[in-house]
C-alpha cells in the first residue's frame, strides 16, 4: 500500500492533533503505560484527574510496585474495571523483579507483562521507542475500517486478524518511519476527535479524499461488530452496620466478581438473606434507606441500603471487619459505597 495515510496522519498530527494532554510530549514508558491502561474504557476528561493523582502518589514504577494494593485500589476507585488496577500493580512489580525497573523496548516483550495486550504494548513501543508496530484500539479501528471500507465483522477473530494485517501494512515507511510516535498519536487523535462514532467531521479529515466509507456516504456504519453485550439489571441489598464509635463493617470483595478486591458493605441478593444474618432481635432494628441506581457498563445495579446501629464492635456472623474513619479514607471503595460512607 502507498504511504498516503501515514504521511497525511503525520502532517495532520503536527499541526492539528492533540498536544496538551498530561501524558503527551514524553517518552517515559511509565507515564505512557499508565495513561494507556487508564484510557481503556474510560474517557480522556475522566482520566486526566486520576492520572495526576496517581503520579503525585506514585511518581515512578518503583513507587507503584512498593505500594500496598489497597492504596492502589483506593486511588483507582471510580474508574471502574478494577482488574486494570490489580494488573497495573502486578505489572509494576514484574517490571521491577524481571527488568530492574526498566521497561522492555519492544512490543513483543511488553506483551509478556500483566495487563498489557497487543495494542497497548504497541502504543508504548511506538510512542517511547519508535518501534514500527501497529496499534488497534477502538479509535484506530474506527479510522481504519472507514478509510478502507472494511466491512468484516470484528466480532469474528478472522476479521480482527485481517484488520491487524491492514494496520501493519499501512504503517509509515521510508523517511516517514522516523515519525512513528507522531503517526501513532495521530491515529489515536484522529479517531478521538474528527472520526467520531457519530457525526464524524469528514469535511476536515486529512483522509477524506481516499476514505471509502465517506465515498459510500455511510461512515457511521463502520466498524461492523455484530456481537453486542445485552444490558441487564440486578437488585442488591447492602448491610450498613455502624458501631457506637462510628466504625463500619466492611468485607473485601472476592476475585473475580463485581468490585473485585475492593472493600464494600456486605452484599445480599434480597432483604430476607440480609435479615437472616442478623437474626433476632437485631432484625427489627434495621432501617431501610432509599434505594438508588448505579450504572455499570453492561448492567444496572439497584442498591438497597439497610442501616443498623450497634452498641459495640461485636463480630458479625459474616466475613469482614470493623473499619474506622481514618482507615476508611485509605481503602479502595466502589464508587456508590464511597458516596454512602464518605
Amino acid at each position: 500500500m502507498d504511504g498516503f495515510l501515514a504521511s497525511q496522519v503525520v502532517r495532520w498530527q503536527a499541526h492539528a492533533g492533540r498536544h496538551d494532554l498530561p501524558w503527551q510530549n514524553t517518552q517515559d514508558p511509565y507515564r505512557v503505560w499508565l495513561s494507556e491502561i487508564m484510557l481503556q474504557q474510560t474517557q480522556v476528561v475522566t482520566v486526566q484527574a486520576y492520572f495526576a493523582r496517581f503520579l503525585a502518589r506514585f511518581p515512578d514504577v518503583q513507587a507503584l510496585a512498593q505500594a500496598p494494593l489497597d492504596e492502589v485500589l483506593h486511588l483507582w476507585a471510580g474508574l471502574g474495571y478494577y482488574s486494570r488496577a490489580r494488573n497495573l500493580h502486578r505489572c509494576a512489580q514484574e517490571v521491577m523483579r524481571l527488568h530492574g525497573g526498566t521497561y522492555p523496548r519492544t512490543a513483543q516483550q511488553l506483551q509478556t507483562l500483566p495487563g498489557i495486550g497487543r495494542s497497548t504494548a504497541a502504543a508504548i513501543a511506538a510512542l517511547c521507542f519508535g518501534e514500527r508496530v501497529a496499534i488497534l484500539d477502538g479509535n484506530v479501528k474506527r479510522v481504519l475500517t472507514r478509510y478502507l471500507g472494511f466491512a468484516g465483522d470484528l466480532a469474528q477473530a478472522a476479521h480482527e486478524r485481517s484488520l491487524w494485517e491492514h494496520a501493519t501494512q499501512l504503517l509509515p515507511s521510508g523517511h516517514v518511519m522516523r515519525d512513528m510516535a507522531c503517526y501513532t498519536q495521530g491515529m489515536m487523535d484522529l479517531g478521538a476527535t474528527l472520526c467520531s462514532s457519530k457525526n464524524p467531521a469528514c469535511m476536515t479529515c486529512p483522509l477524506a479524499t481516499r476514505c471509502v466509507a465517506r465515498a459510500l456516504g455511510s461512515p457511521e456504519k463502520f466498524p461492523v461488530k455484530s456481537r453486542k453485550l445485552k444490558r441487564s439489571a440486578q437488585s442488591i441489598w447492602l448491610l450498613w452496620a455502624i458501631a457506637e464509635d462510628g466504625a463500619v463493617w466492611l468485607s473485601q470483595r472476592p476475585t473475580p466478581g463485581v468490585w473485585a478486591g475492593l472493600y464494600c458493605l456486605p452484599l445480599f441478593e434480597d432483604r430476607q438473606a440480609l435479615q437472616a444474618v442478623l437474626g433476632q432481635p437485631q432484625e427489627s432494628a434495621l432501617q431501610d434507606l432509599p434505594p438508588f441506581k448505579h450504572v455499570l457498563t453492561h448492567k444496572d445495579l439497584y442498591l438497597h441500603p439497610a442501616l443498623i446501629r450497634l452498641q459495640n464492635r461485636h463480630m458479625l456472623p459474616i466475613e469482614g471487619q470493623w473499619v474506622d474513619a481514618a482507615q476508611l479514607a485509605r481503602l479502595g471503595l466502589p464508587a456508590p459505597i464511597k458516596k454512602l460512607l464518605l
